[in-house]
């Protein structure tokens, strides 16, 4: 890029997060430097979305800001970690100044909401996409992984999946509903949440964690492998949100409930002496989840309705397609 990149960076990026006291150098040098707090372990991810792959053209660019940083923060969540610092990688087509305030105003509300640093990155000219490096820390051996389930153990998702996947489709012009429910459905796709908080506090309760993003049947059969076990999820048990059923009918709702993509919610796994103790200290109405099947010993992935096992549809729209 030119030379105003270093303007752009000054004006928009180097105060886009949370003032941190464990970063003693951030924006505006070669590299960072970070203090990682004693007994902890450092904890990494980094994910890219591109546009007309991970979003369509023309989003808003607030959305996307906000996206490139939930999508990674999700992946912190699974792990019961607390973000600490993230470094942000923008290629863009050309410099707009009016799409970067809006984009990094959606970076840095979300960013400021769970004290995340922004501490570096890199700027450089080509087709849209974003690069998220997140870092966080969790007590040392505490970090919940996907391979700690065991046969029996109960499955848990919170929120409502499918959600993102109809407001995709309504971004997409593929799908269309009343206004309410339109407005909440695009929402909970332009705007996904990561579940923090419910994520530090599983650390003391559940077994084996996974963050819904490629679709919950999906993920929960990746976690069941990491664990060495089958699942077997049931239809009935799916959270579905009235938004979502006013818009696609109740059968189609579970379906995207468990095929539909871009939710970054929590699936994770509770053994059963475990389940009282967590809904007593973690309302599951206050902390929005709900048991949704168990790990078995038999592998493979089976969804089944009033004990017996069945087969459903694809709804189609449950990951972006150009």
């Amino acid at each position: 890029m030119s030379l105003s990149e270093f303007a752009l960076i000054d004006r928009y990026f180097r105060k886009a997060g949370a003032m941190r006291a464990d970063v003693h150098l951030g924006v505006g040098d070669d590299a960072a430097l970070l203090q990682s707090p004693p007994g902890a372990q450092l904890v990494a991810a980094i994910d890219t979305l591109v546009e007309g792959v991970h979003f369509p053209p023309g989003s808003p660019p607030a959305s996307i800001g906000h996206r490139v940083l939930a999508v990674n923060l999700s992946d912190l969540a699974a792990m019961g970690a607390r973000p600490a610092w993230a470094l942000l990688a923008l290629t863009i087509p050309k410099i707009d100044e009016r799409w970067v305030e809006e984009f990094t105003g959606g970076f840095a509300a979300l960013a400021r909401s769970h004290d995340v640093a922004l501490v570096g990155g890199n700027t450089t000219s080509g087709p849209l996409s974003l690069t998220i490096q997140i870092l966080g820390h969790v007590a040392k051996s505490t970090a919940l992984l996907r391979s700690g389930g065991r046969a029996g153990d109960r499955v848990f998702v919170s929120g409502t999946p499918g959600d993102a996947a109809a407001g995709l489709a309504i971004e997409q012009a593929k799908l269309t509903a009343s206004s309410e429910a339109e407005r909440y459905l695009r929402k909970r796709f332009l705007y996904p949440s990561p579940r923090l908080a419910l994520g530090d506090c599983l650390r003391s309760y559940a077994t084996a964690c996974i963050d819904v993003s490629d679709g919950l049947l999906g993920d929960a059969a990746k976690l069941a492998r990491a664990s060495g076990c089958g699942v077997e999820l049931v239809f009935d048990d799916l959270p579905v949100s009235e938004e979502l059923v006013i818009a696609v009918g109740e059968r189609r709702a579970r379906e995207l409930a468990l095929t539909g993509g871009e939710d970054y919610e929590l699936c994770f796994t509770v053994p059963p002496a475990e389940i009282d103790r967590l809904r007593h200290n973690l309302p599951p109405e206050r902390w929005g989840y709900c048991c949704i099947g168990t790990l078995r010993e038999a592998p493979g992935s089976v969804v089944t309705s009033g004990g017996n096992v069945i087969e459903f549809s694809h709804s189609g729209y449950d990951h972006f397609a150009p």
